[in-house]
């Protein structure tokens, strides 16, 4: 059997061992249940991260900084105010008020726990909480990642057609570095995740697999949601012309979604696991 044959078969192995993992499984609900305790946790992870970049440079050369950012952020949908209100919240936010927001964000942790539980039950204890501490140790590395991401970010202004860029080639490179920058911040993030927040444990190298397969797929995705955000399009439209409402509505579908694509990923890293440990003719 060549490599090529080789490789096909153990992906359509791999892909019949994540259908087997989910059937009889709610993969929309799970779906939804991290989706709600995302909803309480995504803002308090953004102030975090950019409050980081506020450590050296001070509250206010930091928010300057962060706001040179914003001609990365699609203006037409009317983004950029909301940017501009996080970034300053996040470069004021202090020490005290850091550790304020740690409660919220550690919600995150609850919802990765009990979406995998309801797609491979275990009996577990103090889920909640213990979950929440499992996510914590993850803020050791959010300095590291934010400061590599804003870097990038710093790198692709002048690509950015109020930048002084604009071209087709500038536009290619801005795709790609930033494909890149938000694949690999995911994917130690999701390792992380993989190995240490949810019920199943597998192998180190399985999970960073894992981790960059599904980090991969989420970086196209948010490509793609700065894409929509680029749309003149009125969300409100739905809802009466009350955009704040078709704004929450939109992020809040855009996070379902990429929850999905979360529990699908750890799903097949499950599937590899299995097969990796000698379970291919129980995934078969």
């Amino acid at each position: 059997m060549s490599v090529w044959s080789s490789g096909v078969a153990e992906a359509q192995g791999l892909l019949r061992g994540t259908r087997r993992l989910l059937e009889g499984r709610d993969l929309s609900a799970a779906a939804a249940t991290l989706t709600y305790f995302a909803g309480i946790a995504v803002v308090p992870w953004l102030l975090l991260a950019l409050w980081t970049s506020s450590w050296t440079a001070g509250a206010g050369a930091a928010q300057d900084r962060l706001l040179e950012l914003r001609v990365l952020v699609p203006p037409d949908m009317g983004a950029r105010p909301s940017y501009d209100a996080l970034v300053e919240a996040a470069t004021h936010l202090g020490l005290l008020g850091a550790l304020v927001v740690l409660f919220p964000a550690s919600f995150y942790g609850e919802g990765l726990r009990r979406a995998a539980l309801e797609l491979a039950p275990h009996d577990d204890r103090l889920t909640g909480w213990r979950a929440r501490l499992a996510l914590m140790p993850s803020l050791l590395a959010l300095p590291v990642l934010a400061w590599g991401f804003l870097a990038t970010g710093d790198a692709l202004v002048p690509l950015a057609p109020e930048g002084g860029g604009g071209g087709p080639v500038d536009r290619v490179v801005r795709i790609v570095v930033g494909f890149v920058a938000v694949w690999l911040v995911l994917a130690v993030l999701l390792a992380w995740v993989f190995v240490v927040v949810m019920p199943e444990r597998p192998l180190a190298w399985v999970a960073v697999a894992g981790a960059l397969g599904t980090g991969s797929f989420l970086a196209g995705f948010l490509h793609g949601f700065q894409l929509f955000l680029a749309l003149p399009v009125d969300v409100g439209i739905p809802f009466g012309g009350l955009g704040v409402v078709g704004g929450v509505v939109a992020v809040g579908l855009w996070l379902y979604v990429l929850h999905v694509f979360v529990l699908l990923g750890w799903t097949a890293t499950r599937a590899l696991d299995l097969r990796v440990r000698g379970g291919r003719e129980a995934l078969a």
